[in-house]
């Protein structure tokens, strides 16, 4: 391999990876690595030790939930799309579409289920021992829970994360949807 891919390598690897962006930096900074002590002389031939395990490129989970955004309702494309030169009835159509394939892959990918299961509007009691992460309580808060009010939005919580594996290199782990060329 040239320089130059060597210097691509290393570029997005640093990006993806703390310790090698350590090595790096340790190795530009010219700072000696730890030395172990070595150990006692014997008769014996150290073993080498087994070359590390390769690790799979690294892909942020959160351009794995974009590119799957993109990939089943093109939410990518609407977003970046300009809409002023649409009607509203074709703004309309276009996220009735996206919406529909948003909510698909929400539930296949989260199970997306209400923290609190009453209708919005209802009278709800948030226990003695709420969890604060569940329960975000506003109006007039005063005294020891129980507490009793409106409920306002039922919350929502994933049943699972179920995010699709990168498989790709790691100089495509950023990319969120590939260029589409039809050859001719």
């Amino acid at each position: 391999m040239g320089r130059l891919g060597l210097a691509f390598r290393i570029f997005f690897g640093i990006l993806s990876d703390a310790a090698l962006a350590g090595e790096v930096q340790r190795l530009l900074t010219a700072e000696e690595p730890p030395r172990e002590e070595a150990p006692p002389a014997t008769a014996e031939r150290p073993v080498a030790a087994p070359a590390p395990a390769k690790r799979p490129p690294a892909r942020s989970e959160a351009l794995a939930l974009l590119a799957a955004l993109q990939r089943e309702a093109r939410l990518v494309d609407f977003i970046q799309e300009p809409i002023d030169g649409y009607s509203d009835a074709q703004i309309g159509a276009a996220v009735r579409e996206v919406h529909r394939q948003c909510a698909a892959l929400f539930a296949r990918t989260f199970g997306l289920q209400q923290v609190v299961p009453q209708a919005e509007g209802s009278e709800v009691e948030v226990p003695r021992d709420f969890d604060a992460a569940r329960f975000r309580l506003t109006g007039n808060v005063s005294g020891d829970p129980p507490y009793r009010g409106r409920l306002v939005h039922h919350g929502w919580e994933a049943a699972r994360c179920e995010l699709p594996t990168w498989t790709g290199s790691a100089d495509s782990a950023r990319v969120v949807v590939p260029a589409e060329v039809d050859v001719k």
